[in-house]
């Protein structure tokens, strides 16, 4: 009878001991899976979420470097050589680079002077090509860089000049070349504002003709390997 319960014992100390060590072992294994992080891949959202965004970054920063160049000549132009007619020059390359204050009602190297009612005009031909530069840049692919730079000098000159006519109903001027040789005896006068814009125009003409020769070398390389001759 003794040796009958001590076999019990046994048997009942081994079950109960594997059971709890079934117990201590599913714990340990559950807080090994909820310890350990999970590994996040980037989705494709997430990568073209970046790209837009890099894309943004490289449209907004020349934008804004424009911006601020043009205002801040502007202000120093009205400040040392205005008011209009004046008479002040400041000569920095001699007689072919000075600086005198103008102001034009017009728009981009003095044109359209007399337009009539131009203050108007010309504002909304300004924020109707920065709402066509804005839809353009939408649509851009985000690896075309220097597109981006293009666009955003574009609008940059764009809103400095805008805001000239808002503001003042005239643009401010100041920059002359003159090198005595035509159309360059004296070139009108100019601002910062209009150079960011012959740049930027002259940027998307060279991402077109590069885009152009690209696709033309792409085509003149044959797909496929070369054929071999038979004997």
């Amino acid at each position: 009878m003794v040796a009958r319960f001590h076999r019990f014992e046994a048997v009942a100390r081994a079950a109960t001991s594997g059971r709890l060590s079934s117990v201590v072992r599913r714990p340990s294994e559950a807080a090994i899976a909820v310890l350990t992080p999970p590994y996040h891949t980037a989705t494709p959202m997430t990568s073209e979420r970046q790209r837009q965004v890099r894309k943004l970054i490289g449209f907004t920063i020349p934008a804004v470097l424009s911006l601020v160049c043009d205002q801040t000549t502007k202000q120093w132009a009205r400040a040392a050589l205005g008011p209009e007619g004046s008479g002040k020059v400041t000569a920095v390359i001699g007689h072919a680079l000075t600086f005198h204050y103008a102001e034009n009602p017009g728009i981009a190297f003095s044109m359209f002077r007399d337009l009539r009612g131009g203050r108007f005009v010309l504002a909304g031909l300004a924020v109707l090509a920065l709402v066509m530069v804005l839809r353009y840049l939408k649509g851009t692919d985000p690896a075309h860089h220097r597109l981006h730079v293009a666009l955003g000098l574009i609008a940059g000159g764009a809103v400095g000049n805008l805001v000239d006519r808002l503001i003042y109903a005239r643009v401010v001027d100041f920059i002359v070349v003159d090198l005595d040789f035509w159309p360059l005896d004296p070139w009108p006068v100019f601002n910062v504002a209009d150079i960011v814009l012959v740049v930027g125009v002259g940027l998307i003409a060279l991402d077109v003709l590069l885009g152009r020769r690209a696709a033309g070398a792409t085509r003149s390389t044959p797909s496929g390997s070369g054929g071999s001759s038979t004997s």
